[in-house]
This record gives structure tokens, C-alpha cells and sequence, in this order.
């Protein structure tokens, strides 16, 4: 009779009977019962020791190579800025998002693109032909050059990988594969790891482009151990509200180029399209009401300008609600504590809510005076110029800091026709700039 142990999904580590929290991550309920395999009395590192040989190697400098022959572009020049300049021959990309987000259409329509120069292989595990094919002729694309294949085994992807027979191959989605010599249902920790090592491996013995996709957790981290990300040589991130709004794709792990970047989409009947201007577009809709300001803001090296909204409501219950939509609740909390000690605005019976317009994720520390100055706007009804741009830090002292790429976010809200900017003080002096040093005159001298 085989013996069976308790796998933590996250962490990997293994327990002789199940708990409900894992004692090494402090995750609840990850740990998933599997059958130990059974190993002989020899360790496996005194096997190792014995069958290793000497490893062939060469100069660097002798490798030629040119970089530009060797990526496969997707069409779509943002995504292949975002990748360093394309896909490169060889590398296996890992694609995360939540479901519904768009990942499936966004590759079919990198897929499309490549297909014209060379041959693509698309193989899912959760689609059927007839599903897929609805997809692109949804979006216009040739079917008849698109190579599709339905699997849920590792062992026959890989096969098929080391054909060296396609250029890319999209693997949809990671957590479905399984391999024969392991028991453990798809979508667990030694499946994942071993697929994934197995794909990667036969990827770079025949230069093969990989992309696979991979499921979220409803907290938005990658779905399976995260030991996955650290194989791969690409991980791309897509974010955004899967009902509307803006989409972005971000390298948050690019070994063959800059994690600065950042490509905004759009979702249309066809297809994601770039989004080319997308401040004009965050902002074309506003309406300039109190609580309503502008942030100026970076997406990687990307300038963007951000309507930020507050509404601050009295609380029903006895205890005020912390609502955000695009922006970190804690940081928000921080905030709220901060403009309650420093300035002595009373927040603690009011409900307020914070939203981001256009569906994206602000990570950027300069938003905070933007979300302070939209609470009290909020709170005492009164609307900031709507000419003015805001950006800067603000510290647990109530001081209000500086905050890189100053020149380029005054740049860019000068393009749309906004005429100064509150923010911190810089080196380089910019009459388009109304320094503010603290917090507390800040709000007095500009929602009083």
C-alpha cells in the first residue's frame, strides 16, 4: 500500500497528516493530500553524485549572435517593448492573469501575427477547436495558417516541442498539464514545477519560443508554487478590470530586457488594440467635481495622467469603511491616519471610498498627495482648479516629498493643457510648479 502526504501548494512543504494552516507559510487550506512515491534506500544525492559528468563548455566570446534576427515580433509594438524588442527565440514566457482579463485573445492575435512569418503551435487545455476557432475568426485573423492541438499532457507537449518543427508554441493554461510518472492531480506543486521544467528544458534545447499561460489567485498572485516564476525567463503580468477600462501588461521579470516598461490596451469587438494617448483618454470623460483630482502619475517610464475620485460619506454603523478600487487599502489607511494626526481633519465618521478611473493599479508613491488632497475635497465639498495637476509623497510627518521623473510628468500634463502642478519642491525650478512643502497648508490653502 502506498503511503500518502499533505503538499502545501504554495510552499511545497510536505506534512504526514492534514492541517488546516501550513506551519512553514502560514497559508490556510493549501495543503492537498498526494501519494508519496516510493524511493529506494540509496539517497538520491549519493545517485547523483555517481551518474554526473563533465559538462562540455565554450568562450563567450566565440558566441555570435544577433538579436534582432532572433526575436519574433507580436504586432502589437508596445507588448514588444515590453518584451525588450520581441520574442526571443529560445525563452519561455510565463502570462498571468485573472480569468476573463483577455489572455487567451491577446495571444491568439501575438499567434496571427507570427504565423505570417513563421510556424505557431497553439495548444490548450481548457478549449476545444471549434472554441478556439470562433476566437479568431472574432478577430479577424487567418485560421487557416494557425496550428491548434488539444492536451492536457505534459509528456506529449514536450514531445511535440522537441520536434523543432514550430517557432512558438502557446501552452493554455500551465495548470492544467500533468505528467504520467506523477499521480498528483493537475494544478498541484509537483505537477506545475515538473511540467514546467520539462517544457523549459526541451524550449531550449531547440530554440523553441515558449508562452504559458498561467491563473491567478483571487489575491492576484500566481496560482501554484512559486517557484514557477523562477524558472521561466519571462513573467508578464495583465492587469485591468475584465468588464471595461484599460488593460495593461507589465515585465515584473525580463532576463532579456527592462521590467520599466509598461504596454495600455483597450478591448474592442476585434481585439486589444493599443491604446496610443491613453492620459487624453483616462481623462476625456471627467467631470470636475469635488474629489475629483488630477494625478500625475508613471507607468514604467511611461507618463500617464489619472483622474482620481474620493467620496467621503457619513458611517451608519459606528465603524467608518475603507473602500478602494485601483489603490493599495493599506496605503490608504496610512493616509487616512496621517491627514487625521497632521492635520486634524476628522475622518473617523466618515466612509470613504477611492476609486481610480479606467480600471488601473496605482503602485506609485507620488499618488499619495493626490489621494489626500481628494479626501478633503470630498469631505469639504470643494473642488480643486480644475488647470491643476497634483504628485508627491507624503510622509508620516505631514511633509510632502519629491518624487522621481519630476520633468516628465510636468511634460506631459503641459501637453494636455493643464496649466501648474502641486507638488514638492525639485532641484530643477518650474514656474509650472506651485512647491508645497506640508501637508496640513496644502489642504487649508486649497480645499478650506
Amino acid at each position: 500500500m502506498k503511503k500518502t502526504n499533505f503538499v502545501c501548494q504554495q510552499c511545497g512543504a510536505s506534512y504526514a497528516k492534514w492541517m488546516g494552516q501550513c506551519a512553514n507559510c502560514q497559508t490556510w487550506n493549501s495543503l492537498i493530500e498526494q501519494i508519496q512515491e516510493e524511493t529506494s534506500k540509496k539517497s538520491i544525492v549519493e545517485k547523483g553524485k555517481l551518474s554526473g559528468k563533465k559538462l562540455p563548455f565554450i568562450k563567450l566570446g566565440s558566441v555570435i549572435h544577433n538579436d534582432e534576427k532572433i526575436r519574433l515580433k507580436t504586432g502589437l509594438t508596445d507588448l514588444d517593448m515590453v518584451l525588450g524588442g520581441g520574442i526571443l527565440l529560445g525563452s519561455v514566457s510565463l502570462l498571468a492573469g485573472q480569468p476573463g482579463i483577455g489572455k487567451s485573445t491577446l495571444l491568439m492575435q501575438v499567434c496571427a501575427e507570427v504565423a505570417k512569418q513563421q510556424a505557431v503551435l497553439y495548444v490548450s487545455g481548457e478549449e476545444s477547436a471549434g472554441q478556439v476557432k470562433l476566437r479568431a475568426e472574432r478577430l479577424g485573423t487567418e485560421a487557416e495558417k494557425l496550428n491548434f492541438a488539444t492536451s492536457t499532457s505534459g509528456n506529449d507537449i514536450a514531445k511535440t516541442i522537441a520536434t523543432g518543427e514550430f517557432k512558438l508554441v502557446i501552452v493554455d493554461s500551465i495548470q492544467t498539464l500533468t505528467l504520467d510518472e506523477i499521480s498528483s492531480a493537475p494544478g498541484t506543486v509537483s505537477q506545475v514545477t515538473n511540467c514546467g521544467n520539462l517544457i523549459i528544458r526541451v524550449a531550449k534545447a531547440t530554440n523553441t519560443a515558449v508562452v504559458i499561460v498561467g491563473h491567478v489567485t483571487k489575491e492576484g498572485t500566481l496560482a501554484g508554487p512559486k517557484i514557477l516564476e523562477h524558472l521561466v525567463d519571462v513573467v508578464l503580468n495583465f492587469e485591468g478590470d475584465r468588464y471595461g477600462g484599460f488593460k495593461t501588461v507589465r515585465a515584473i521579470k525580463n532576463r532579456f530586457g527592462s521590467t520599466n516598461e509598461v504596454a495600455i490596451f483597450e478591448m474592442y469587438g476585434d481585439g486589444l488594440r493599443v491604446v496610443e494617448n491613453p492620459s487624453a483618454s483616462l481623462l476625456a470623460e471627467r467631470a470636475n467635481t469635488d474629489g475629483s483630482i488630477v494625478l500625475a502619475t508613471m507607468e514604467g517610464n511611461r507618463p500617464i495622467l489619472v483622474e482620481i475620485q474620493a467620496l467621503a460619506t457619513p458611517t451608519n454603523f459606528g465603524y467608518p469603511k475603507r473602500t478602494t478600487s485601483g489603490f493599495d487599502l493599506n496605503r490608504l489607511n496610512l493616509l487616512i491616519a496621517v491627514i487625521e494626526r497632521r492635520t486634524k481633519l476628522k475622518l473617523n465618521n466618515k466612509d470613504i471610498f477611492i476609486n481610480v478611473v479606467g480600471g488601473l493599479k496605482i503602485n506609485d508613491s507620488a499618488g499619495d498627495l493626490a489621494i489626500c488632497l481628494a479626501i478633503a475635497s470630498a469631505v469639504a465639498k470643494r473642488k480643486l482648479d480644475d488647470k491643476y495637476v497634483v504628485f508627491g509623497e507624503v510622509g508620516l510627518g505631514g511633509e510632502i516629498r519629491s518624487v522621481s521623473r519630476h520633468n516628465q510628468r510636468i511634460t506631459e500634463a503641459k501637453k494636455l493643457g493643464f496649466t501648474h502642478a502641486i507638488a514638492a519642491p525639485a532641484t530643477i525650478r518650474d514656474k509650472f510648479v506651485i512647491p508645497v512643502r506640508d501637508l496640513r497648508e496644502t489642504l487649508i490653502k486649497y480645499v478650506r
